[in-house]
């Protein structure tokens, strides 16, 4: 059997009462070179039983951890399954709309510059999609914009040999997909495609409404002052300066909330793990200056650039329909 084009990975743990509609957002997408991999972690109710049921359907296959991984570990077990050119994470309490696939695959194949095609639920502001992001635009768009990291694994489409090289996921609890995405988009093109591909379904039993996970991402703010220092840092100096202003004040606001909440240990925790000094408070602690416009790509004319393909494509169109 020759490889699939997309491995569509789905993690799962006590998922009963949402695994079937998931599964069923897959095998219903109009781009059908692909393979769907559930990967149960070690699940104690019906959620095996039911995935069960679709390997029916020989795009499917169903694995079993014999003991419980958590989270992002069972994402990296995933991804090692994965024969596909692409891997696409997708949560088995989550729905894929039917061209979610097909949005994704065709920009990022058509890409040779980007290792990656972020979606969002919500329209990325600055111009058109597809929307090719250089390593330094795309920090950029996270330190002196409106910011782009904290998009989930179930928003992207990931080169798996790009995913490989760069290690997985780090193993830092929910703060594992933002870590990520600073390491990548460091060193590689990230392609952002259009909005609201699928549906992130919130509900209480979800690992981003537990309590730790709040302790996991006040981690989060001390990963981005070490990669704003970091040698490998793609902003310029001058960029780098107003990036920490700006988080610098984010920290300083989200403590501040915590402490109104009654959060304590989480505002503490923020603070010690900010690696940010008194010299630096003094320094940078002001408020944030932040531009919608931040880490879009514009030419020399003040227009917004969109990809040489997407271009050519439209040019074609127009010609074929008999338009100017």
């Amino acid at each position: 059997m020759s490889a699939p084009a997309v491995s569509v990975l789905m993690t799962a743990f006590n998922r009963e009462r949402y695994v079937a509609e998931a599964i069923e957002s897959v095998l219903g997408q109009t781009f059908e070179d692909f393979e769907l991999v559930v990967v149960d972690d070690a699940s104690h109710d019906r959620t095996v039983d039911i995935a069960r049921k679709y390997e029916a359907d020989p795009r499917v296959r169903v694995v079993v951890n014999e003991r419980n991984l958590g989270d992002y570990p069972n994402r990296n077990r995933a991804a090692a399954l994965a024969r596909g050119e692409f891997i696409k994470f997708h949560d088995s309490d989550d729905v894929m709309y039917p061209h979610c696939l097909a949005a994704m695959v065709e920009p990022l194949r058509a890409e040779p510059g980007a290792a990656l095609a972020l979606s969002s639920g919500w329209h990325w502001p600055g111009g058109p999609c597809p929307m090719l992001l250089t390593p330094r635009l795309a920090y950029q768009r996270e330190f002196l914009g409106q910011g782009l990291f904290m998009c989930g694994p179930a928003g992207a489409l990931i080169r798996t040999d790009v995913f490989r090289s760069l290690g997985g996921f780090p193993e830092r609890g929910a703060a594992s997909d933002y870590v990520f995405w600073l390491k990548a988009c460091a060193s590689v093109g990230v392609l952002l495609v259009p909005a609201d591909l699928f549906w992130y379904r919130i509900h209480p039993g979800q690992e981003i409404q537990n309590p730790v996970a709040a302790r996991e991402y006040a981690l989060v703010p001390g990963e981005a002052w070490r990669a704003l220092g970091a040698p490998s840092c793609p902003l310029s100096s001058a960029e780098r300066e107003q990036a920490r202003k700006n988080l610098a004040y984010t920290v300083a606001k989200q403590t501040l909330h915590d402490v109104r909440a009654g959060r304590w240990a989480v505002a503490r925790r923020r603070l010690r793990h900010a690696g940010i000094s008194a010299r630096d408070w003094l320094r940078y602690a002001r408020p944030a200056r932040r531009s919608a416009s931040a880490g879009t790509p514009i030419d020399r004319y003040g227009e917004y650039m969109t990809s040489p393909w997407s271009s050519s494509t439209l040019s074609s169109r127009q010609a074929g329909e008999g338009r100017p």
